[in-house]
């Protein structure tokens, strides 16, 4: 195989511009069908982003012999329904996150591709961003010297989207999603936080629904550590009076401060000086990633996001929920 071709399932707001162009952007790649259940919707997607194929049933483009590997852009409730089902044909699948609604659905998804031989990939595309890699790097070159302490803050107010209870979107409703905005995108900041310290081994914490406005959790508070020694304290919540995102690794040396979304400048505190560096995001923020996944498939090399990975942060989740 010279180029990978690939199928999407679920073609939303995510296909649009963070992950759908990159497909064809990534050398040795290209997007040949995508698929969605309301057929118009899929048709207007396939003509505006030149994909020559559309279909509104998820088992007719899996069944494409000209599609090599499934993009799984759905809510999380039908991820593992649809990764059992391209895997079972024998085709790679490259899930958004999180990857499934609990940990228990990740490990399904693992041991089936182990089964099949076939890989899995997920959207945890941070680790493949030029930022991150960069305080991976910062980490392993020892600027801060040994890490000891990790504190997380991401805080929203509470957003007009959320305020009509007849017309929730899925990321607030449990039963689509696994949880609320925490499991939406906090799990992008503890997935991050593995790729930079290891696995957590020890996870505490609680989640509140304090507003009743929708039926998932709307804060969380968390204690956690990490195989290596460090520790750390997280506080996510969403009907705070702004926004705030910060992560701050804290090193006997130095620290580190930086925002998981975005791409403000890292911090990078160390000696009583202080160093920014700005690195800006592409365009199509999943395409560092998805390069990675190509190159895997092609035998050029290894992604850093899989389903063991992935399932990982899920099972930290699991926890706190």
């Amino acid at each position: 195989m010279n180029t990978v071709r690939w199928g999407i399932i679920g073609c939303g707001a995510v296909t649009e511009m963070k992950s759908g162009p990159a497909f064809s952007k990534v050398p040795g790649s290209s997007l040949v069908a995508v698929m969605r259940r309301d057929g118009a919707k899929a048709r207007d997607y396939a003509e505006r982003h030149g994909v020559p194929r559309w279909y509104d049933d998820a088992g007719q483009l899996i069944a494409d012999a000209e599609v090599d590997a499934v993009y799984i852009a759905t809510p999380p409730s039908t991820h593992r329904a649809y990764a059992l089902q391209a895997m079972a044909a024998g085709k790679p699948v490259y899930i958004e996150k999180p990857m499934a609604m609990n940990h228990r659905e990740c490990l399904d998804i693992v041991e089936a591709g182990r089964a099949a031989n076939v890989p899995v990939f997920v959207a945890y595309y941070r680790r493949a961003l030029p930022r991150f890699t960069t305080i991976a790097q910062l980490l392993r070159d020892g600027v801060i010297g040994t890490p000891r302490f990790v504190n997380v803050v991401l805080h929203h107010p509470f957003e007009a989207q959320y305020q009509d209870p007849a017309n929730l979107p899925w990321r607030v409703r449990p039963e689509l999603s696994g949880g609320g905005i925490f499991v939406d995108i906090g799990s992008h900041t503890l997935d991050i936080l593995d790729f930079l310290l290891g696995p957590m081994t020890d996870v505490r914490g609680m989640a509140r629904n304090q507003l009743g406005a929708y039926p998932a959790e709307d804060a969380v508070a968390m204690a956690f550590a990490f195989g290596n020694g460090v520790v750390g304290t997280g506080l996510w919540n969403f009907a705070a009076d702004r926004r705030e995102d910060r992560v701050e690794i804290t090193g006997d040396r130095g620290r580190l401060v930086f925002a998981t979304f975005g791409d403000g400048p890292i911090r990078v505190e160390t000696d009583g000086k202080v160093d920014n560096l700005s690195i800006e995001n592409p365009a199509h923020i999943q395409q560092p990633l998805i390069a990675t996944v190509v190159g895997a498939l092609l035998g050029r090399g290894e992604c850093p996001s899989t389903g063991e990975t992935a399932a990982r942060t899920s099972w930290v989740m699991d926890q706190v929920l």
